[in-house]
């Protein structure tokens, strides 16, 4: 019984307790809140609909940015610069009471990384230098003497804080004996301070080769800095060769905005040189081997063009460097300078690369004739003109990893890094052989396996190479990447190192 009360005791309790009163005013407050919760909702629920809608056009032209980006966008570099200042160690030149006379051989890009080496041979030797003769009996034959090429006032007092440079050798030294030496090749300090000795004896050493006689590495910053100073702001180009060339990047850049820079080496001396005849017509590639056989100066008389292709060692065909351009992207509307001397074969062959990308253009289509005029003789100093138009491009594409391509990567380097892409030939060549057996396509598949390929291969910034693994005594020197390729860490500064 007590039980039994109880519980109707709480469940009339319970009943009492929750029962709610309503009213109008009730009704309508919760009416109103009902209304502006559910406006809250659809409002947030449109704003998302909004979103979504533009989100795709968004992220097509975020999309677009980032592929631009990749194509033009230099490698990241943020924090590095030239750093080319003596260090504090370093002393004005002393004496100068002996000279260097130097014969510079080859052509433009061999001649002025030798150049630079004297001037910095000639600082370790305490050595007064002469103005260097230029070569004329290479394969280009240019008369060209050093003011032709370069400005010699500039020259002279740019580095007087370095060296002594006179323009002429002193008419009473001028019948003296002389020291002729063939300094040996990539050659370091100790070498040099040793050649000193020759002082005893003569007043005067004379060089008869200037390239490549200084070691790429293991030298004294200060003399790693000389050569910087020596290449980059002594050794400019007259002043006819350096305003044409900057007019001339002016009116590509006016074309079109932006341009790539293709040194396309398909050129007859070179292909001649490396025995490298893919591509070409029985008569081209024996008119070549017949011009091998008569240079006596070209060591390897017989090569194996398929062999020599397969393993990287030939510049890319007109046709390839098409497909290459295309895979990694680049439209059709791309204006492309080829930066080089004639093309071996002509139209025959540019125009397999021109049927991929139409704005072709030579330096003879964006110069008048008349600006040329004093130029067309003389290999060497339209080979600056391209020198040039290379330094200053969007991007800089090598076809063959010569001297010009060299010299050029490595400016590039020193300026902040600019795009340059070196195309992998040896891994290139495997598949542009599929492609002409029918085992690939062009398209999206070789455009990423190509992106892949050289997205490490575009001009970061990063140390010099050292020699190949497993060379041994002095030839190992000679696969030492070049100083000139890559100058750094010695010339070029991140911001967390001082200069």
């Amino acid at each position: 019984m007590v039980n039994s009360r109880s519980s109707s005791h709480l469940r009339g309790s319970a009943t009492s307790k929750f029962c709610i009163k309503t009213s109008p005013v009730s009704i309508t407050v919760y009416i109103l809140f009902i209304f502006a919760f559910s406006f809250i909702i659809f409002t947030l629920y449109t704003r998302e609909i909004l979103n979504e809608e533009q989100k795709p056009f968004l992220l097509e032209s975020e999309a677009g940015k980032i592929a631009d980006d990749r194509l033009w966008g230099a490698p990241f570099s943020h924090g590095f610069h030239p750093c080319v200042e003596p260090t504090p160690a370093y002393k004005e030149p002393q004496g100068w009471d002996h000279y260097i006379t130097v014969r510079s051989n080859g052509g433009l890009n061999q001649m002025r990384t030798g150049i630079s080496d004297m001037v910095a041979v000639a600082r370790i030797m305490n050595a007064t230098l002469v103005i260097p003769q230029l070569d004329k009996r290479s394969f280009w034959r240019d008369s060209s003497v050093f003011s032709d090429l370069f400005d010699e006032n500039h020259f002279i007092t740019t580095l007087q804080g370095d060296v002594k440079i006179i323009k002429e050798l002193p008419k009473e030294l001028e019948i003296v004996p002389r020291a002729r030496k063939h300094f040996t090749s990539w050659s370091g300090l100790n070498y040099y301070e040793d050649m000193t000795r020759l002082w005893k004896d003569y007043k005067v050493i004379h060089v008869a080769k200037s390239d490549a006689r200084l070691a790429n590495n293991n030298l004294p910053v200060d003399i790693q800095r000389l050569r910087c100073r020596a290449l980059y702001y002594a050794l400019r180009f007259s002043p006819s060769i350096e305003n044409l060339g900057k007019k001339l990047v002016e009116r590509l850049k006016s074309r079109g905005g932006r341009y790539i820079a293709l040194h396309l080496r398909y050129e007859k001396d070179m292909l001649s040189f490396t025995g490298c005849t893919y591509g070409l017509t029985d008569g081209e590639a024996e008119e070549l081997q017949i011009m091998r056989e008569n240079m006596n100066h070209w060591k390897m008389k017989k090569i194996n063009s398929t062999e020599q292709r397969l393993g990287g060692f030939c510049p890319l065909t007109p046709k390839e460097v098409g497909i290459f351009l295309q895979a990694l992207g680049y439209p059709p509307s791309t204006l492309v300078y080829i930066a080089a001397g004639e093309i071996y074969g002509g139209s025959n062959h540019i125009s397999e690369l021109r049927s991929r990308f139409p704005n072709v253009i030579f330096k003879e289509m964006v110069a008048a004739p008349e600006e040329l005029k004093l130029f067309t003789e003389h290999a060497s100093q339209t080979a600056a003109l391209d020198y040039i138009i290379s330094v200053e491009s969007d991007v800089f594409i090598p076809s063959y990893s010569g001297n010009m391509a060299r010299s050029v990567e490595g400016h590039r380097r020193f300026l902040g890094h600019r795009k340059t892409i070196t195309p992998d030939r040896k891994a290139l060549v495997e598949f542009f052989d599929k492609i002409e057996r029918g085992e690939l396509e062009e398209g999206s598949l070789l455009s990423s396996i190509v992106k892949k390929m050289h997205k490490n291969r575009q001009g970061a910034p990063r140390k010099r190479e050292g020699s190949l693994p497993g060379m041994k005594g002095r030839g190992r020197l000679r696969t030492e990447e070049s100083f000139y390729e890559n100058p750094f860490p010695e010339c070029i500064c991140s911001s967390k190192t001082h200069s």
